[in-house]
């Protein structure tokens, strides 16, 4: 058998054909090496492999590989944020953890698609199904998704035809939290909220600002703090970004706007982080002369003793994996709920007379 021969530069980039040909055998044979590892001897095999590596063959092409066969074994988790969004929220980094756990059980890979601009990655996305992480409603991007007609999981959004849905009842947890507040006391609440709208606003949050939200999470938190506390006086400012700092600067201009507030509803615990530094900073001593409730419950908040609502945030991620496995395989969409429950602590108390 002629030995193989290594390729001068100044030819093209030797091909499967090229290799079987060096090597004297079918080019199915060589494909087998790649593909079908279990139709060879070990030995021809082997022999194929050394071929090509000294020929500079490469291997086949995954796209092309993928094209064929109309599976690529890539999921999509797709949202409308910057990509450090996913690593920078506590809340995203548990969800992201436990959904890359689930979907490896299969031999699947994840792949992070952030559009806070563009839809084109969506569109160029070779992949086998799509998970949206919060994605707004009726937004250009959630359309681009849905006209993929690949395997969906919505994840804190509206049911669509032919997509699973994961959610957390965030209504019960907001008027929970609302509730507990309005029963030590508190009259003029509050709220620090997450993105209502894509184009921000600095000023007070009229009804009218409030009902536009295309956020259904952001939606369904202010319906249940309304229906929680229905007696309670809100002042709402909005936040641009669901950061401490956010949270901190808002607060502060939330407590020096309306000095009446004795009670912080923050729709996530990052936020609630922030207004506890707000409050240190104001001479506003938690919880008597102010009490902060959170949204998440995430690990960093019961060191600071933070009351907030929980979610399980990690039992998300895995049921969202969990139902687009299923759709894979091909199970009908499903739309599971998950609890919420308020967890109180030293962050809440009597309204301390205030008026």
């Amino acid at each position: 058998m002629t030995p193989a021969q290594p390729r001068s530069r100044g030819h093209s980039r030797p091909t499967l054909r090229d290799v079987a040909r060096a090597l004297q055998v079918s080019v199915a044979t060589v494909s087998n090496a790649y593909n079908r590892p279990d139709q060879l001897s070990g030995e021809l095999r082997d022999r194929i492999l050394t071929a090509a590596r000294e020929m500079g063959y490469p291997g086949p092409n995954p796209l092309a590989r993928s094209l064929r066969r109309g599976k690529t074994g890539v999921i999509a988790l797709v949202y409308d944020a910057p990509l450090n969004y996913a690593f920078a929220d506590p809340a995203a980094s548990l969800f992201l953890g436990t959904l890359a756990a689930t979907i490896q059980t299969q031999g699947l890979n994840l792949l992070l698609l952030a559009c806070p601009d563009s839809t084109e990655p969506v569109r160029a996305a070779s992949v086998d199904g799509f998970i949206v992480y919060c994605s707004a409603e009726q937004s250009e991007l959630l359309g681009t998704v849905l006209a993929r007609a690949l395997p969906t999981v919505l994840v804190e959004q509206r049911p669509r035809p032919g997509t699973s849905q994961v959610g957390i009842d965030d209504l019960q947890g907001a008027q929970e939290a609302a509730r507990h507040l309005a029963e030590l006391g508190h009259t003029h609440i509050g709220i620090l909220p997450l993105e209502i709208t894509k184009d921000y606003c600095p000023d007070p949050v009229t009804p009218q600002r409030e009902a536009s939200t295309n956020s259904l999470t952001t939606a369904r938190r202010f319906q249940g703090y309304r229906q929680g506390a229905p007696q309670a006086h809100f002042h709402i400012l909005e936040t641009a970004q669901n950061t401490p700092q956010e949270g901190e600067e808002r607060a502060r201009e939330l407590l020096t706007r309306y000095p009446q507030i004795t009670a912080l509803l923050c729709m996530s615990d990052v936020l609630a982080h922030g207004a506890l530094n707000a409050a240190r900073s104001l001479g506003r001593r938690v919880p008597q002369d102010l009490s902060i409730i959170g949204f998440d419950d995430l690990p960093s908040s019961e060191p600071l003793n933070l009351t907030s609502v929980w979610q399980p945030t990690a039992d998300k991620g895995r049921q969202a994996g969990e139902a687009l496995l299923a759709q894979l395989a091909g199970d009908s969409p499903s739309t599971v709920t998950l609890p919420t429950r308020l967890v109180v602590r030293g962050t809440t108390g009597k309204t301390g007379g205030r008026s």
